[in-house]
């Protein structure tokens, strides 16, 4: 029954090459249980994709929330939290914020390293601290410097000490594409 019918047997089978190539060309013709099961397959897989995507995304949430809540028993005093940031193309050093105040009021800073150097740059492997956290020490300087890639003026911090808190800290960015230190985005923390 090559090329017949298989939804009716009693229709002729197909003869001429264009009505072969017209039938072919609207696809496998299955049968009806057939398609209930693999619409079935499909709607289960979409339904255990989605359950990976929440589960995912509530992680992130109970590690801000978490997060959001050490921020505000931070103890007050004189240093600053920072979060390194890292862009290839660009040479601001991250985000820097007062004790106990959220990331959204961190300010995306130039590092003066005459008194110490920034921690990647001691180790000799610019970038690789990418995203850590550290606790600060040092002051604004006051002064706003140029940055040319980026075309932006940023604060000055001069910095004196570091210590680091934490390698992989909870997310301060919306998204996780702007983490990425070859995209040309400059993101705020949220």
């Amino acid at each position: 029954m090559l090329f017949g019918n298989f939804t009716n047997p009693n229709r002729p089978l197909l003869k001429t090459k264009k009505t072969v190539l017209r039938r072919v060309s609207r696809g496998i013709i299955l049968p009806s249980f057939m398609k209930h099961l693999l619409n079935s397959l499909l709607a289960l897989a979409v339904l255990v994709g989605f359950s990976a995507c929440e589960t995912t995304k509530t992680g992130t949430q109970a590690a801000r929330l978490a997060m959001v809540e050490a921020i505000k028993t931070e103890p007050q005093g004189d240093y600053f939290i920072g979060r390194r940031y890292y862009k290839v193309d660009y040479k601001f050093w991250g985000y820097i914020r007062k004790p106990g105040q959220p990331w959204t009021t961190a300010k995306l800073v130039m590092m003066n390293e005459q008194t110490k150097l920034i921690p990647d740059r001691e180790a000799g492997k610019m970038g690789s601290d990418h995203g850590s956290e550290y606790k600060l020490l040092g002051r604004f300087s006051g002064d706003t410097v140029y940055e040319p890639a980026s075309n932006g003026f940023y604060p000055e911090f001069v910095l004196t000490g570091y210590e680091l808190r934490s390698a992989t800290p909870a997310p301060i960015f919306k998204t996780p594409a702007s983490n990425n230190p070859q995209r040309r985005i400059i993101a705020p923390p949220y």
